[in-house]
């Protein structure tokens, strides 16, 4: 079977088919969140810290860092702050710190910035995943040699020098050059992770049709692991988290053994609890007067103030043990642990007690 090995300073992640799924946390990113890139051109790291702890509590057993800001205050002072190749081999540096402060688990250095990968895989203790080399001439030639030279796994993007195809065969195509370049550096296959590409359902009715053909393709021809941006599927649609609950699944039944992903519910916000009291209010709906807000949300299946696992880790702890990679459902039951507190442990034992009806 094939094992990609990941690790931190005490900690090991195995990508693989006999294995449970990986979920690579994808919240140590500024790329589209504006606040997170003003703090960190403040050189504020806590939110980082804190989306660290939260994302390794909530089950990801590797995190990505990203360094793509964009520091525009700082732009107008020094017009170096305009480059990425400038801003982002010193942010990588001060963000792997900062991680490796706070969480154990292994890191995966994200960024289109060769210098900013370097930087990254040298502040990073273990073996780091590497994010990304594409297929790409002059990718390659950057990626590849600094793969070798830290010998650590690398996620292969399945897009080139003609951009990302719509077709399946020249993703895989592309995916199946990587690993054939990679080997002349050197690098074993089960050191790269392919990332087929996952199209919006929403744009392209067969996106989820084909990336699980491709997935069983690089599997049994390349024999490669394989990783996805999992949010990609349900972009633009509503009721996003129902449209990746099913796709994960369905996604490892294929053969996928890791995804970039949020592995966190977000907590409910002040102004949304708010509007739902408004709401409410309106309706005629009486509310205690000492109703906490968090009984509130509770109550009104908004969610919870509390950072706490995504529904998307419900599904991937539930097909883990449907596949056998969580003997005896130990996670499972652990990840469970709160709602059989709260009174499914009762639930459980009417269940038992009824299935034994039905068998007499």
């Amino acid at each position: 079977m094939t094992r990609t090995i990941v690790e931190s300073k005490t900690r090991t992640a195995i990508i693989g088919f006999d294995q449970p799924f990986c979920v690579i946390g994808e919240r140590i990113n500024p790329t589209g969140r504006k606040i997170l890139a003003a703090e960190l051109e403040r050189g504020d790291f806590s939110r980082v810290e804190a989306d660290a702890i939260a994302q390794v509590a909530a089950g990801a057993t590797v995190l990505d860092v990203n360094s793509g800001a964009v520091f525009t205050n700082k732009m107008a002072e020094d017009p170096r702050y305009a480059d990425n190749n400038f801003v982002e081999p010193m942010l990588m540096k001060d963000l792997v710190e900062k991680v490796q402060a706070v969480v154990d688990v292994p890191l995966c250095i994200d960024s289109s910035v060769p210098g900013a990968l370097e930087n990254g895989l040298a502040a990073a203790e273990g073996r780091p995943l590497l994010n990304s080399v594409t297929g790409e001439e002059e990718r390659l030639e950057l990626v590849l040699p600094l793969v070798k030279k830290y010998n650590v796994p690398v996620v292969a993007i399945s897009n080139d020098d003609t951009g990302i195809s719509e077709d399946p065969d020249v993703r895989f195509a592309v995916a199946k050059k990587i690993v054939e370049r990679a080997a002349d550096f050197g690098i074993p296959a089960h050191d790269i992770v392919v990332d087929p590409l996952v199209m919006p359902i929403g744009a392209m009715a067969t996106a989820g049709l084909q990336v699980f053909a491709l997935v069983r393709r690089l599997r049994e021809e390349l024999g490669v692991n394989t990783t996805c941006g999992a949010s990609n599927i349900s972009f633009g649609l509503p009721n996003r988290h129902g449209i990746n609950n099913a796709f994960l699944p369905m996604a490892m039944a294929a053969g996928m053994t890791s995804a970039i992903m949020n592995p966190v519910a977000l907590p409910v916000t002040q102004k949304a609890i708010a509007e739902k009291k408004a709401e409410v209010l309106a309706s005629g709906i009486i509310l205690p007067e000492d109703i906490d807000d968090e009984t509130f949300v509770t109550l009104f299946g908004m969610g919870s103030m509390k950072s706490r696992a995504g529904k998307e880790m419900e599904a991937i702890r539930a097909a883990n043990f449907l596949t056998n990679n969580d003997p005896h459902g130990g996670e499972w039951i652990r990840f469970n642990k709160p709602a059989l507190a709260a009174g499914g442990v009762e639930a459980g034992a009417r269940g038992r007690r009824e299935g034994r009806r039905r068998r007499a």
